[in-house]
C-alpha cells in the first residue's frame, strides 16, 4: 500500500483545492464513486465514517484503489482515540474529524499521520495548529461564512483551511472561501447528488468533479 508523507498530502489538497467526501453502505458502489471523481481529477478523498459498516467498506475502498498509487485515501467524521487507531491500523492515509479533540491529536502524532479537526471559533484553530494539526477543517462552513475566514487569517498566518459544509459547486460560492483564504473546499451532496447516485450515472459524475476543479483553477488565474 502507498504511504504518503503528511506534506504529500496538504500539497495536494492545496494544488487541488478541492477535497470530495462522500460514504455508502455498498462497498462496490463506493468504489464506482470515487473511480469517477478519479477519473475526474481527484487525487484526495474523504470517506466518511458515518454507517455502522463504513470501517469494512472502507476497507474493501482501500484495498480497491490500491490500483491507483497517487490517490490519497483518508477517513472523515471521526470522533475519538480508539476509532482513529482502528483506521489508521486499517490504512487511512489521514484523519479528519468534525470535532477538535485533543486525544486524536495524540494518537496521529505517534502514528506521524494528518489530523484535519473541525474547528468553528478562532481558539480551537489555535488550538488544533498547537497540537499539529497540519490542515484544519472550519465547520460548518455555510454557518461561519468566508467572512469567518478573511477574518481570522490575518490574525495565524500561515493557517491551511479546509472548508466543509455547504459548500457549492459554483464559481460564485468556491471563488468566496478560495478568495477569503481558504486552501480547499470539500464537497459532497452538492457534487454526489442523489439523481446521479440512484441512476449510477458515473460519467455524470466524472463531468462535474472535472467541472469543479476547472472552476477552481480558473478562480487561481484572475
Amino acid at each position: 500500500m502507498t504511504k504518503f508523507t503528511q506534506q504529500q498530502i496538504i500539497d495536494t489538497m492545496a494544488q487541488s483545492g478541492l477535497v470530495p467526501l462522500f460514504t455508502h453502505a455498498d462497498a462496490t458502489l463506493a468504489q464506482e464513486v470515487i473511480d469517477a471523481a478519479y477519473k475526474g481529477g481527484v487525487r484526495v478523498f474523504e470517506f466518511t465514517n458515518r454507517l455502522p459498516n463504513s470501517f469494512e467498506v472502507f476497507q474493501s475502498v482501500l484495498k480497491y484503489f490500491e490500483k491507483y498509487p497517487d490517490l490519497m485515501l483518508g477517513i472523515g467524521t471521526v470522533m475519538d482515540a480508539a476509532t482513529t487507531r482502528r483506521f489508521i491500523d486499517a490504512g487511512a492515509h489521514f484523519i479528519i474529524s468534525p470535532i477538535l479533540k485533543p486525544e486524536m491529536a495524540a494518537v496521529c502524532r505517534e502514528h506521524n499521520m494528518l489530523w484535519i479537526p473541525g474547528c468553528a471559533t478562532l481558539t480551537e484553530i489555535v488550538t488544533a495548529k498547537e497540537l499539529g494539526a497540519g490542515v484544519i477543517k472550519v465547520f460548518p462552513g455555510s454557518v461561519l461564512g468566508p467572512g469567518f475566514v478573511s477574518a481570522i487569517t490575518p490574525v495565524v498566518p500561515g493557517l491551511k483551511l479546509m472548508i466543509t459544509g455547504g459548500v457549492e459547486p459554483t464559481e460564485a460560492n468556491i471563488s468566496a472561501w478560495l478568495k477569503a483564504g481558504a486552501t480547499c473546499v470539500g464537497l459532497g451532496s452538492q457534487l454526489f447528488t442523489k439523481e446521479i447516485i440512484a441512476e449510477k450515472n458515473w460519467a455524470q459524475l466524472e463531468k462535474q468533479v472535472a467541472a469543479a476543479l476547472k472552476i477552481i483553477r480558473d478562480i487561481r488565474k484572475t
